[in-house]
């Protein structure tokens, strides 16, 4: 078969897919901090902290440590280039997987430079998200669970026995990291005991049983449902005690229900690090979980509205419709980077599509075990995701269509299907070397392969455009607006800003660049939660009270913050109506209202003006940027004696007059 390789050569496939997509990855990183919740993860990172629910541990211990190692390069670069390594690592995991199942090196790293170029995957792989290192979670799922299958069916029971404790091990290690890890389980599951391998006395049933188990336990630890993990805990110690009913000799060791206790308290124990660090206040220090029962609130996010099975926050069809439209995105986003329907962009995604049921028929001929469970990893990371998540309507879908009351999502979430596009990229990979064989003929099989492999790095070039985070405004503009928001704050004052796209670049602004710490920064959405009140009377004697309506607490905040002797600035970014509540007369100054006028210290310059005027908004690939870097404008606008419509309506849009 000309797609393939004669003689299987994983470690190949590996170390070539990693260096070509971490070269890719690199040459596209954000040199600096961007919107989103990679500001957050940043500070957490530098103050060893704890960043939002689910808090993520393991992830900010483990960029923890590379930045201690390198102390001397700036910390957003470092945990960018973090999620690039952890992202190429992880794909490839996938083409070592595909090489051993199909024997196949060209096809197999093929697959894996498709898959990470998928716009989802390309994306976290360029900052500091703690999706890079959940895929690369996932992927160690399959690679330990095709050994554990691979040592069972040659008979090496002994050594099944440990890569399955260690596949126990990988689930646990999803609590300290992040859940989305084990949408992986099922298949890594299905791959593990599917084996091949004969079934004397239902040990394939035993193996499943336990295996099972500890995904359930595994997830319910991840999402704080503590009884349901006791509860699939207790059904493991039940098959431990069970199995020695069975007999067994040296070299049939039964499931391992003690070992996979064993590797559930294992991995789960990072949680702990959240309770050890809280007790020293880090900068960032979400929850404040300090005691067991606010870690075990900080695991299970019960300071957000999480969302049940049941009503479905949106029509079943229009979750499904969301999906599709993520997917159109994955390998031509860079023609059309705009959420609006792109013929082009359609097209190419036809082309991949057709490619990975080309590529999917061809790895089933090959191996029907690694299929199934590439089947099952798919069919898990998108339908099982959407049935899970519940997800309101995404920002750009359904308008006209659904209820203007219906509510939206405040971004599009095509980082929840990123595994989904990992696996289609696989079997598109894998596909395109299939197709060019069998196009080519008697062409030699190298020649196929070379250009099987250029045709499934083709979204590499297809979506630069989309993916460039070096270019401006991308790479600059969540530091610009951090820099300059700070800037606007009076000295020893208080700045209250709204929400994820100032609040985070402001953090890492004052914590890993050093900025500002004079300035106390507010958020105005977190003072709902009681420990971001104590938090602010602890540290800083400013009292919010008890819980009321947003903007009675931030009036109070204001009024506490006055009494003892510091003066507050309202960032532009903050509603009108929380500061349409607030008594007195207000001044822009920079990008904030203060109530003290004398206090403004803002000097603008003509930065923000050169700019604005070198990236006009019709060249912004990103929504967020646009709608971040338009509050910039507004000291210009503001100086303006005798402002046109157009640029009257410009400010009151950007800079909350009204």
């Amino acid at each position: 078969m000309t797609e393939g390789a004669r003689e299987t050569r994983p470690a190949t496939a590996g170390w070539v897919v990693f260096a070509l997509l971490l070269a890719l990855y690199l040459a596209s990183l954000a040199p600096r901090v961007t919107f989103w919740d990679a500001g957050e993860f940043i500070a957490a990172i530098d103050s060893w902290g704890i960043p939002h629910p689910p808090g993520t541990p393991l992830y900010v211990t483990l960029g923890r440590a590379v930045h201690v190692l390198l102390r001397s390069v700036p910390t957003a670069l470092v945990v960018n280039a973090l999620s690039a390594v952890l992202t190429a690592a992880a794909c490839a995991s996938g083409a070592v997987v595909l090489v051993r199942r199909t024997a196949s090196t060209g096809g197999s790293i093929a697959a894996g430079l498709c898959a990470g170029c998928a716009a989802s995957v390309w994306l976290s792989a360029t900052e500091a998200e703690v999706y890079s290192a959940s895929l690369l979670l996932s992927a160690l799922m399959l690679v330990v669970a095709e050994r554990a299958a691979d040592a069972e069916r040659s008979g090496a029971r002994r050594d099944a026995a440990r890569k399955r404790w260690l596949l126990v091990y990988l689930f646990a290690l999803a609590a300290p990291l992040h859940a989305s890890a084990l949408v992986a389980g099922p298949a890594a599951i299905w791959l593990c005991v599917d084996d091949g391998a004969g079934d004397a006395e239902g040990r394939r049933a035993w193996r499943g049983a336990v295996l099972i188990a500890a995904l359930v336990a595994a997830g319910a630890l991840a999402t704080g449902r503590f009884a349901l993990a006791a509860g699939a805990a207790v059904a493991i110690g039940a098959l431990a005690v069970a199995e020695r009913r069975v007999a067994r000799d040296a070299e049939n060791p039964g499931n391992g229900g003690l070992a996979a206790l064993a590797g559930l308290a294992l991995g789960a124990s990072p949680l702990l690090i959240m309770m050890f660090r809280a007790r020293f206040d880090p900068a960032i220090n979400q929850g404040n979980p300090a005691s067991f029962r606010a870690l075990g609130d900080e695991i299970a996010r019960r300071q957000y509205d999480v969302a049940a099975l049941w009503p479905r926050q949106a029509p079943p069809w229009i979750q499904l419709a969301n999906f599709f439209q993520y997917a159109d995105w994955q390998f031509g986003l860079g023609l059309a980077p705009e959420t609006t329907f792109s013929a082009g962009r359609l097209a190419v995604s036809l082309i991949f599509l057709a490619l990975a049921v080309a590529g999917a028929r061809a790895h089933r001929a090959r191996d029907r075990r690694s299929f199934r469970a590439l089947a099952v990893l798919i069919a898990s990371a998108s339908l099982g995701v959407i049935v899970y998540l519940n997800l309101k309507a995404g920002p750009s879908i359904g308008w006209g269509l659904l209820p203007d009351t219906m509510p939206h999502e405040a971004r599009d979430r095509d980082y929840f299907f990123t595994l989904a596009f990992w696996g289609w990229g696989l079997w598109a990979g894998y596909g395109a070397v299939v197709v060019v064989a069998r196009a080519r003929g008697s062409v030699r099989a190298r020649t196929a392969i070379i250009a099987g492999t250029a045709l499934a790095a083709l979204p590499a070039l297809l979506n630069w455009r989309a993916m460039n985070r070096r270019r401006e405004p991308d790479a600059g503009a969540a530091a610009m607006v951090a820099d300059a928001l700070l800037a606007s704050a009076p000295p020893n004052g208080v700045l209250v800003v709204w929400g994820d796209n100032d609040s985070y670049p402001v953090w890492e602004a004052q914590r890993a660049r050093r900025l500002r710490r004079d300035v106390i920064v507010v958020t105005s959405p977190l003072l709902g939660a009681a420990w971001y009140r104590d938090e602010l009377r602890r540290r800083f004697a400013i009292d919010a009270g008890p819980l009321a309506p947003e903007r009675t607490m931030v009036a109070r905040v204001v009024a506490s913050a006055t009494a003892v002797g510091r003066p507050v600035a309202i960032a532009v970014t903050v509603p009108a109506e929380v500061r349409n509540a607030l008594r007195g007369e207000w001044s822009l100054c920079g990008l904030a209202w203060t109530a003290e006028a004398a206090h403004c210290t803002f000097a603008r310059g003509d930065t923000i003006d050169r700019f604005i005027a070198a990236h006009p908004p019709g060249r912004f690939t990103d929504n967020t940027v646009r709608a971040m870097l338009e509050p910039l404008a507004c000291p210009r606008l503001a100086a303006r004696a005798a402002p046109d419509s157009a640029a009257a309506d410009s400010l009151a849009g950007a800079c909350n007059t009204r």
